[in-house]
């Protein structure tokens, strides 16, 4: 290895994508390379920090726009269906990009599965929570602030404790679910984001009333922060990572240990060294219109005549 950490010099993996692509070869022949170039990393973060952003936007403005309008504008299905809807979205049109972790939970358990190097966590940690933060912050401006209204916050009637216990098992499955996806013959691409977002919106049916159904600390602690309130913040931060831990330990027990192909791919993205934007070129001529008549044939160049002797004289 280089001092670059590639084998074959920092060059390497650029040229060899360049030359396999042009004779033709999938992308896949040179996705092993696509990590190791760190010029695409403020990418990931930025992908990161905006999902994460949409996501709590979302999330947190159901229940704040419902406060602003008297509390009966948007019904209660529809405020936790909302962000399952989002994080589908999300995962079509960034997933390729960073991931599409949008939560610390996810982060952790892919870096505990080995999908996910752990020196590239707390990078993400820090703007998923960013990303929360400013989403609460932002809707305080539009609709203004509302007490409590958008916090993820126990039922009434649900100690602390419960409420951290409900978020560890709602965690587990949204977790275990995800992992599943980005695994083996499960790995199916978009349809993934199918099975993600379809989750969150069934936990959030009937796990809401008790805990919020939160399952996502920076969703439930961005909020805390933008707004001051840490009400039983732990539960919200304790719970979902514990349920991560046993959402990794279920995908051990049925697909054994991490770190393949598919959930490499599924954690980190594909997001390739030859993406990069830059000219597009100089435009290429048109090609011939097959319905107008084809053109006349060069005319037949003039016979060689010979050269006239010197001196004048006559040809025999």
């Amino acid at each position: 290895m280089t001092s670059a950490g590639r084998p074959g010099g920092p060059l390497m993996p650029r040229h060899a994508d360049i030359a396999l692509r042009s004779m033709g070869e999938p992308s896949a022949t040179v996705r092993q390379f696509d990590f190791w170039d760190s010029d695409y990393e403020w990418r990931r973060i930025f992908s990161e920090l905006l999902g994460t952003f949409f996501l709590v936007l979302v999330a947190a403005g159901g229940g704040m726009v419902n406060a602003r309008f008297g509390g009966h504008a948007i019904a209660g299905a529809a405020q936790v269906v909302a962000p399952a809807l989002m994080v589908m979205a999300i995962i079509l049109f960034m997933g390729a990009v960073s991931g599409a972790h949008l939560n610390p939970a996810v982060s952790v358990a892919f870096a505990l599965r080995g999908d996910f190097p752990w020196s590239r966590v707390p990078a993400y940690l820090v703007a998923q929570f960013a990303g929360a933060a400013a989403a609460p912050l932002v809707l305080r401006a539009v609709v203004g602030a509302h007490g409590a209204a958008g916090l993820t916050l126990p039922g009434a009637g649900i100690s602390p404790a419960t409420a951290m216990l409900w978020e560890a098992l709602l965690t587990a499955g949204l977790v275990s679910v995800i992992l599943g996806t980005a695994s083996g013959a499960q790995q199916l691409g978009p349809v993934a984001a199918i099975g993600v977002g379809s989750y969150i919106a069934l936990a959030g049916l009937f796990g809401a009333p008790v805990s919020g159904a939160s399952m996502n600390p920076a969703r439930s602690l961005g909020p805390a922060l933008a707004i001051g309130d840490w009400t039983d913040w732990w539960a919200y931060l304790t719970g979902p990572l514990l349920g991560a831990a046993a959402a990794v330990g279920i995908a051990w027990v049925l697909r054994g240990p991490g770190g393949g192909t598919h959930g490499t791919e599924a954690a980190q993205g594909t997001l390739g060294t030859s993406w990069a934007p830059g000219r597009i070129g100089a435009p290429e001529a048109a090609p011939p219109d097959r319905r107008a008549p084809p053109p006349p044939p060069p005319a037949a160049p003039p016979p060689d005549v010979p050269p006239r002797p010197a001196g004048g004289g006559h040809d025999d």
